[in-house]
């Protein structure tokens, strides 16, 4: 066992050395103050993200998939943006795939004796068949995760890309798992409010991080039209509602022409193509299909 008390992420916080005895709008200030700081830690990461959205993205272009892994909250929240993907942008559920160290049980139940095993990273990975086209971005804090460790080992030996988000190390100082990848994005979070409480500002700057990589690699893949979600699922009141808004903003027609639209074409890029195109829906349903679904490229096509 390697000396954890090294780490960054477990080194104790001076500001608030005394937060058990502040005031509750002292302490949450102190909190709030500290969360502060998380944006600028990711935004000194912003190259190495930029990396990762392209090389991701052009895994995709080939038929990749993107695993996320991790182990407890590093774990959960790579699940979380995975499982989001689907209804946000219309894709597969086994385009992103969440993996945490014991099993979708460690969700709502800690098993944090499930990162301990290197084994378990690798076997967790093995019945997906990865190819040199997927990419595996493992997700630790510490940067030293066995579970993590063991899936980039894994990953590594079929040809996977490997890339690793944390908030240790640094260009001086590489965490374990950064030397492995070939894209290391590492955030210098600092020491929590609570020693070793990785769930705060390091579990925050995770969340800021995979949300840009999800967003980046989908834009890219001509899922977003200017800033709207055009492959957003209609699966529910709200969805159908944001789905016609949508429709009505790309086309500036009425929101009552929306509604028949969305009702006509069954999805939203479809219904803008035949609106500003003025096609039916097999002709609009090619001419996407033909454009990947790129609704910029398929509009400016004719």
């Amino acid at each position: 066992m390697e000396d954890l008390a090294r780490l960054l992420t477990e080194a104790r916080n001076p500001r608030s050395e005394h937060i058990d005895r502040l005031s509750t709008i002292d302490m949450l200030t102190l909190i709030n103050d500290e969360d502060a700081t998380v944006a600028a830690a990711v935004r000194a990461a912003l190259p190495q993200i930029a990396a990762a959205v392209d090389a991701i993205s052009a895994r995709f272009a080939q038929g990749g998939r993107l695993f996320y892994i991790g182990a407890g909250t590093s774990g959960r929240l790579g699940v979380l943006d995975a499982s989001e993907c689907p209804p946000t942008f219309s894709v597969p559920p086994g385009l992103f795939v969440g993996l945490i160290a014991g099993g979708d049980s460690s969700l709502r139940r800690s098993s944090e004796s499930s990162e301990d095993s290197v084994a378990a990273g690798a076997a967790d990975l093995e019945p997906f068949a990865l190819t040199p086209h997927d990419t595996v971005l493992g997700i630790a804090a510490s940067g030293r995760t066995p579970y993590v460790l063991g899936a980039l080992d894994y990953a590594i030996e079929v040809g996977a890309l490997a890339i690793v988000l944390t908030c240790a190390g640094g260009a001086e100082h590489p965490s374990r798992m950064a030397t492995l990848a070939e894209i290391a994005i590492e955030l210098a979070t600092g020491p929590e409010v609570l020693t070793g409480s990785t769930r705060m500002k390091a579990g925050t700057a995770t969340k800021l991080v995979l949300n840009m990589i999800s967003t980046g690699v989908m834009i890219h893949s001509g899922a977003v039209f200017g800033n709207l979600m055009v492959n957003v699922q209609t699966t529910n009141a709200k969805l159908v509602d944001r789905a016609e808004r949508i429709i009505a903003e790309a086309t500036g027609c009425e929101r009552t022409a929306a509604t028949e639209l969305l009702r006509q074409a069954g999805t939203v890029k479809t219904a803008i193509v035949m609106q500003l195109l003025g096609l039916a829906r097999a002709d609009a349903e090619s001419i996407l299909a033909t454009h990947r679904g790129r609704l910029a490229e398929a509009l400016t096509a004719r």
